[in-house]
């Protein structure tokens, strides 16, 4: 049974609490007093996060809570300070998600040893491996660590807790969420009761103590985040790490950010030595685009704030048995059919009889509809023949009626287009008309307002 809410009168000058009605206060002021109830609660109460006492919290006017300084706290690793949106902040809950082996342990032990060699301690909790295969991976990916950086093989949340107010940390890692278990509930770790409390209190941890935290989730076979989709709404950000088995490169993306935008990327490159940050992004995807073949368009997306330049390569070939197949790596398979049927319907090529094949180059998934017209255009190169004369770039998004719709930044596109070298851009017309004369340098500019007038400048 709930307490009664007890009653005290707060002069609203000096803050002053009183048990009874007072007509002057003791800081001089008349009728400053104001009638407040307070509910009386336990002072360990795990459930709560608020940041009063032990007392009900008093609202406050919006207008006079003072901004929060979010100080940012770099992680040594450019690449993820970007997604981040410019480092830690303290107080945050970070979950990062991946499959197995993609390389989420080696990107958090690299940023916690280096946020130790500034002074500050780092705790790395770890409930799937001991400590001495953590320091084994340490030394292959961090060969020098400072002394600040502590490990502790623990499952339990009573003892992470009680670790935290002993040492302090000035970040914590928690690896991973779904082997963690606190003692309050009788069911197994990894439960979605457990997950949701163990949740709750790394959220009353970084908080209470403004610790930055980083937590690991497993995902499931489709690659999805496991567990409830609580622990996404309580936390700050949600990253994932994604890559190919069979390629080196490693994409970082932001799917939540409350301190920071969604649209960046980071890009990493697996190594012996651990993960090396990529400047140059598009130079790793645009390794082959030197000679002109049938099939090979190079398209680009804007991801945050950096242009990326991608190959796109598609291949048709007869059917020779049943339906024509449709394959795509990289591209969304909707959006490919959806390409294939306006290329048939408004260019009258025959495509019921082709087996079709589209790559992106790289490993790279680009989420933009800005790589539209490069798809349409490499399907048309490879089922035609056909190469561009000229070292093209392609970008638009492709209607149903066969028209290119505008893209975003399609003019820091160009600009970047021209310092790679690249002589000639089709873009939507819309696109072009923004654009400034000499904006883009010596690359050539072509607007082009359907798929057939596309066509047209990519055979020119």
């Amino acid at each position: 049974m709930a307490k009664k809410a007890k009653t005290v009168f707060v002069c609203q000058e000096c803050g002053y609490e009183s048990p009874k009605w007072m007509g002057r206060c003791i800081c001089g002021a008349w009728d400053s007093m104001v009638e407040e109830k307070i509910q009386e609660l336990p002072e360990r109460d795990s459930r709560r996060r608020g940041s009063a006492g032990a007392g009900a919290a008093s609202p406050s006017p919006l207008t006079k809570v003072g901004s929060a300084d979010y100080q940012r706290i770099d992680t040594g690793i450019g690449e993820l300070n970007r997604v981040l949106g410019g480092g830690l902040v303290k107080g945050s809950l970070t979950l990062i998600s991946g499959e197995p082996g993609i390389g989420k342990s080696t990107l958090i032990i690299q940023a916690a040893a280096n946020i130790a060699e500034k002074g500050a301690p780092v705790l790395y909790v770890s409930g799937e491996e001991s400590e001495e295969q953590i320091k084994m991976r340490a030394d292959r990916v961090c060969p020098e660590m400072s002394d600040s950086l502590l490990v502790l093989a623990e499952t339990n949340m009573e003892n992470i807790i009680a670790a935290c107010e002993n040492i302090r940390p000035g970040f914590l890692i928690i690896d991973s969420i779904q082997t963690m278990y606190t003692q309050e509930l009788d069911s197994v770790p990894g439960s979605v009761s457990q997950v949701r409390a163990c949740g709750n209190l790394l959220m009353k941890i970084g908080k209470s103590d403004s610790i930055p935290v980083f937590i690991v989730a497993h995902v499931t076979k489709s690659g999805e985040l496991a567990g409830p989709k609580i622990v996404e709404h309580l936390v700050d950000c949600v990253l994932n790490f994604s890559g190919e088995r069979d390629h080196e490169i490693r994409i970082l993306r932001a799917y939540k950010n409350r301190f920071g935008t969604t649209s960046e990327i980071g890009a990493f490159q697996m190594e012996s030595g651990g993960l090396r940050e990529i400047q140059n992004l598009s130079g790793s995807f645009l390794e082959s685009t030197e000679e002109k073949t049938e099939g090979s368009v190079v398209t680009a997306v804007y991801e945050g704030s950096r242009p990326v330049f991608l190959e796109i390569q598609a291949l048709t070939t007869p059917a020779n048995i049943g339906f024509a197949r449709r394959t795509a790596v990289g591209i969304d398979h909707q959006r490919l059919s959806m390409i294939l049927a306006v290329l048939e319907k408004k260019l009258g090529l025959r495509m019921i009889d082709q087996d079709v094949y589209v790559n992106v180059v790289g490993g790279l998934r680009p989420d933009s509809t800005s790589v539209d017209l490069g798809v349409a255009l490499a399907v048309y190169s490879s089922l035609r023949g056909v190469t561009c004369r000229r070292r093209t770039v392609a970008i638009g998004e492709v209607g149903l009626t066969g028209d290119l719709r505008s893209v975003s930044a399609a003019e820091k596109i160009a600009l970047e287009a021209d310092r790679l070298g690249y002589e000639q851009i089709i873009m939507p017309a819309r696109n072009a008309g923004r654009m400034k004369r000499g904006e883009a340098g010596r690359c050539r500019i072509s607007g082009v307002r359907s798929l057939s007038e596309a066509v047209r400048a990519f055979g020119e």
